[in-house]
């Protein structure tokens, strides 16, 4: 495996990171299903007919997919914020994956720039970026497009728009994400894909889904870039 993911480093020139997994649990403090339940809510008080199996999400991020395809614009902006700002909440309880701060400061080291990609929103990102002193590792964050859902991942969109961020090929760069629309929005954009297995099973889950590798740790991507 430290072959196959050191051929997969050696040849990429840019990194690209996935943020709620490879970098942090962001909800650890501030649960997601809490976050969930709270977007629901706020769908009755608008006096939108909640299905039952949207009732009963854990995932904030797939409550707002559902709001998305309501053909509410008034809806979606509303859940959007709602989960902005829990985001932002979050963002302060988090905690560090081990190793993920290790990972983008090896980048660094190693002249490889590094873009955090994320279903999640931008503020949320650059405030624990800030607040764990990787702001100046970073060279860009692309969050999720407001209000627009259906441009999270597995649509390449976000992927292709770190990747130019950074000037970089995206055959050239590599995407470290621990779910499976990172690995699929990384295939559709052309993106070879790290397969971060931080549930036992992920592991093939992922190979199934075509990950270029797949890892347990964040420990050996950050071994392999200190090199």
């Amino acid at each position: 495996m430290n072959a196959q993911l050191g051929e997969l480093l050696g040849r990429s020139t840019a990194l690209l990171l996935d943020f709620d997994g490879p970098v942090c649990d962001i909800f650890a403090g501030y649960p997601a299903p809490r976050i969930a339940a709270e977007l629901v809510e706020l769908l009755h008080r608008l006096d939108v007919d909640v299905p039952a199996e949207v009732a009963q999400e854990t995932d904030p991020l797939e409550v707002l997919r559902w709001a998305g395809g309501t053909g509410e614009p008034s809806v979606v902006v509303a859940v959007e914020d709602a989960l902005c700002a829990a985001e932002l909440r979050a963002a302060a309880s988090s905690e560090p994956t081990p190793y993920g701060r290790e990972v983008i400061v090896a980048a660094k080291q190693a002249g490889m720039p590094v873009a955090i990609v994320s279903n999640n929103s931008a503020p949320a990102i650059a405030s624990y970026l800030a607040a764990h002193r990787l702001a100046g590792h970073v060279a860009a964050v692309v969050g999720r497009a407001h209000a627009e859902p259906a441009r999270m991942k597995p649509n390449p969109e976000p992927i292709l728009s770190a990747a130019s961020a950074l000037a970089a090929d995206p055959g050239r760069c590599v995407l470290v994400g621990d779910s499976l629309s990172d690995i699929e929005g990384a295939a559709a954009a052309g993106v070879p894909v790290i397969g971060y297995a931080n549930k036992a099973h992920k592991h093939q889950q992922f190979e199934a889904a075509g990950a270029d590798a797949v890892i347990g740790s964040m420990r050996d991507v950050a071994a392999l870039l200190l090199g």
